[in-house]
Order: C-alpha cells, then structure tokens, then sequence
C-alpha cells in the first residue's frame, strides 16, 4: 500500500510496511519502491507502524529499500518504527534509517 502527499522538495511518497514481512516479501517491497521512484517521487518514507513482530525478514527488507533508494539516486526514511526495530536496526549498523518516535 502507498499514498502520495506533497512534499516541499517535491512529491513523496509512503511505503506502508504489512503486518508481517518475510523475506520473501523483499523483492515485491523494492519493486513497489522503484515504482514510486518511477511515478516521480522524490523521497519515500516506510511507514511500519502495522509490523508486528521485529525480526531479521524486517531489517533484510529495510536494507534492500535503502540500497534500492540509493542505487535510483534517491532516500527512503522510516516512520513509526517500534522500540524492537530501532534496537535491531542500530545492532545492524543501520540505525540512521529509523526516526525518534514522533519526529515525523
């Protein structure tokens, strides 16, 4: 799922993460982001307040729509991520994706 809002950079998207992400959920998750490159969006932000459980399959996908971003020469920021996210991205060295809470 994703929606469009304005940005002031111009258009950004949302990405919203499902309840439940395996690893086989990656490439669809990075064909959806490219899309919305693809559609003209300047920057996405992943919405994972729906994930319900912080695993691996999570910060796999989190990372392969970094590299996606990065390779289209555009940023993905993470929204809503849970306290268990947060901790196993910093454990991962990808700390930097996640926001405080609220500071969206």
């Amino acid at each position: 799922m994703s929606a469009d809002t304005a940005g002031e950079t111009g258009p950004r998207s949302v990405l919203v993460m499902p309840a439940r992400v395996g690893l086989a959920d990656v490439p669809g998750l990075c064909a959806r982001l490219s899309a919305l490159y693809g559609g003209g969006a300047r920057s996405v932000v992943c919405d994972l307040g729906a994930v319900e459980r912080a695993d691996l399959a999570v910060v796999e996908a989190l990372a392969r729509l970094r590299l996606t971003a990065r390779r289209a020469g555009r940023e993905v920021r993470v929204v809503n991520a849970g306290s268990g996210i947060r901790e196993l991205l910093a454990l991962t060295g990808l700390g930097s994706l996640a926001e405080p809470p609220g500071a969206s």
